[in-house]
């Protein structure tokens, strides 16, 4: 399985579309430092996409006293007891997540949550190769379709938008599978 983690900002992500002749379209912007951290898993084989949010609103440390690295860890493990739920040890006696080098992906509460799901087990990527994680083409899809060219006023407009988006494409996973295998179609020019 591909496992990887998002951000997703609330501010705009901008990207070319059309609009009426002479008229230039616009997309609102704020200053807002509010990101939604999303977990995903999708199955290489199923194409069946798996994710979990994390809110990372402006002045989180200070809330709730913890760095962004361990907030990340803990949300990280919280995501990897959820795939050892959906993926459970009686059914898939050994589940491979391919993953990054993030401070997040190491530490005490991974550690925990990983004994707790002994079936689970990290194949980990080379430093700076995100090309080889097939999920990053997924999320990059996924952008696409939620965020870009779209401002939300709150972080629940914007977990709203990805979880519609997510449960698009829970039902078109022969769009998925082609996505991760980077058979995506590419336009020709003659």
């Amino acid at each position: 399985m591909s496992q990887d983690e998002a951000r997703f900002p609330m501010v705009p992500t901008l990207c070319a579309t059309l609009g009426v002749k002479g008229h230039r379209p616009t997309v609102g912007t704020r200053d807002c430092k509010d990101l939604l951290h999303v977990f995903g898993v999708v199955n290489r084989t199923t194409a069946a996409v798996h994710a979990n949010t994390l809110e990372s609103p402006k002045g989180a440390t200070k809330k709730t006293g913890l760095g962004k690295t361990r907030r990340m860890q803990e949300g990280f493990a919280d995501h990897l007891r959820h795939v050892g739920r959906v993926y459970p040890r009686e059914k898939c006696p050994r589940v491979v997540l391919l993953i990054d080098n993030a401070p997040w992906h190491r530490g005490k509460p991974i550690d925990e949550a990983l004994r707790e799901n002994p079936h689970l087990e990290f194949k980990r990527l080379p430093s700076y190769s995100p090309q080889l994680n097939p999920i990053e083409r997924f999320w990059k899809k996924l952008r696409r379709r939620a965020t870009h060219n779209r401002l939300f006023d709150t972080l629940g407009d914007l977990k709203t938008s990805l979880r519609a988006s997510l449960r698009y494409f829970q039902t078109v996973r022969h769009k998925v599978k082609s996505i991760i295998e980077g058979r995506t179609k590419r336009k020709t020019t003659k």
